[in-house]
């Protein structure tokens, strides 16, 4: 790969780190979402976010901040961190796509692409693939892509109505959105000063052509961290990969 197409993959990043996590309590009593530690870890989900940015070639990364901001700022300001990080806070909810708007305000080079992600995902995937995949295509933005598995068994039965097997936690059919994006220079002015992207930011694009999904590479490891069972088989799966 020539020196030229490196250059083109982004080296800037939004985190999205101002949720509540009200299903995590009372992990997150104290601590916003993203502070949350993988048990075992030693590490908050954001500062396992910020290593897989910076080994991904992420120089620099804004961070919003929300509730119970001044834990996560202290935590960034003691902690040796792999690449430069600006915080923001909102002073009044702008919602999801006035937030990012925001957020990316303060990137340090607005005429580049850039990655973003919600501060609750556990992943590991090439995001330069993803930025390849996204300039292939031409695309304003690019959504990750996830299959997430359900949490239930699931059924199989004949035409006849027989049962014929049982399947413990299947992939889900659909594919949905996994919280991590590459966003061209231009997609910053489309997003709205106030409310929600993906009702009004996204439609637009799909309808244009100009929005594109990148779906997880095969293998890849993808979970978001919405409960205290989700923290629980994170670790489960983390020490079983290491071992």
């Amino acid at each position: 790969m020539t020196a030229s197409t490196t250059s083109t993959f982004p080296t800037q990043a939004v985190v999205l780190a101002g949720g509540q996590g009200s299903r995590l309590r009372p992990y997150t009593d104290d601590r916003p979402k993203p502070m949350v530690e993988i048990p075992g870890t030693g590490t908050p989900i954001i500062g396992h976010q910020l290593a897989w940015l910076a080994a991904e070639g992420v120089t620099d990364a804004v961070i919003s901040c929300g509730h119970l901001a001044g834990v996560l700022q202290e935590w960034l300001d003691s902690a040796d961190l792999p690449l430069r990080v600006t915080t923001v806070v909102e002073s009044e909810p702008l919602g999801r796509g006035g937030g990012l708007k925001y957020a990316a305000a303060h990137l340090p080079h607005p005429d580049q692409p850039w990655y973003a992600t919600n501060g609750d995902i556990w992943t590991r995937f090439s995001l330069r693939e993803m930025a390849s995949f996204h300039g292939e295509r031409d695309a304003t933005a690019t959504l990750a892509l996830a299959r997430p598995r359900i949490p239930w068994g699931a059924v199989e039965t004949d035409a006849f109505g027989h049962i014929t097997d049982f399947i413990e936690s299947p992939p889900s059919p659909y594919l949905i959105n996994a919280g991590v994006y590459v966003f061209s220079s231009a997609f910053t002015s489309l997003l709205p000063d106030r409310g929600d992207h993906e009702r009004t930011t996204f439609p637009r694009l799909a309808r244009e052509r100009r929005l594109a999904g990148y779906p997880l590479p095969h293998g890849a490891y993808w979970r978001a961290i919405d409960t205290a069972k989700d923290l629980t088989e994170a670790a489960k799966e983390l020490a079983s990969a290491t071992h």
